[in-house]
């Protein structure tokens, strides 16, 4: 089993409970090297199985397996949930469902936990190596965290986002917070959720009409896919590779 420094817990102001966070750094390492960097929602359901009702992604053991055959991989840094109220931190919107509390989640990002993930972790500190990723509600809040804050994250890993949170409010924010200035975008769906994959397609063809081109955006429909860790598990090297060694994601996307 590949380790994992557990770190915490924290508490962040304005979001209930505690919560750890967990941190993968790829070996071997050679001396004086910097990683590029990748910060995860749904810090529970990331690697292992044991602190997840549903399943993990088992993602350490995806970068492992990637960089043993010379892909770039980036340290992973899980940053739990708080919870039954987990809506509320993983939304931007205030709505019925949600009290929209993601702002303050990511201003906690900012100030408390990427600046000591940047001092006690070899990683890099530019936009290009610095992305910010999540499943349904976690996808939606990277994809709003990556145009709302181009300044701390440069890329985004979006798999089965909860585009229809807040009546598709996501696409009229798109509209007025403009492209990134630096930007690479894997996104997915399944057709085993015939809402998100629609409502994905569609985010693929604005992202597109945007600027997006092959070479900053993976739209990954998959034909098997349903809303599950099973699911994002299969996909992440695809993810993966496209977002930190993408001269190799073509072998994988294919």
């Amino acid at each position: 089993m590949t380790a994992l420094d557990l770190l915490g817990p924290f508490k962040v102001p304005w979001l209930t409970g505690e919560r750890r966070v967990r941190v993968f750094v790829p070996r071997p390492l050679a001396p004086g090297a910097r990683l590029p960097v990748l910060y995860m929602f749904d810090g529970q359901n990331i690697f292992d199985d044991g602190p997840s009702f549903c399943g993990g992604w088992h993602l350490h053991e995806t970068a492992s397996a990637l960089a043993a055959r010379g892909r770039t991989m980036p340290v992973i840094v899980g940053i739990d949930h708080g919870g039954p109220r987990r809506i509320d931190e993983l939304s931007p919107f205030r709505c019925k469902m949600s009290r929209g509390h993601l702002p303050k989640l990511i201003t906690w990002m900012r100030k408390t936990l990427m600046p000591r993930i940047q001092r006690d972790y070899p990683v890099r500190t530019d936009l290009a190596g610095t992305a910010i990723g999540g499943a349904s509600l976690g996808g939606l809040a990277a994809l709003h965290a990556h145009h709302k804050h181009p300044e701390l994250f440069g890329a985004a890993l979006v798999m089965s986002p909860s585009l229809w949170l807040a009546r598709g409010k996501i696409f009229r924010d798109l509209g007025k917070l403009g492209r990134p200035w630096t930007t690479r975008i894997y996104l997915d769906a399944g057709a085993g959720e015939p809402r998100m994959l629609r409502d994905a397609a569609k985010l693929s063809e604005l992202l597109r009409q945007r600027g997006h081109g092959d070479h900053d955006l993976l739209w990954r429909p998959d034909p098997h896919g349903r809303h599950g860790e099973a699911s994002w598990r299969r996909r992440a090297p695809t993810a993966l590779e496209f977002l930190f060694s993408p001269q190799h994601a073509h072998e994988r996307a294919a």
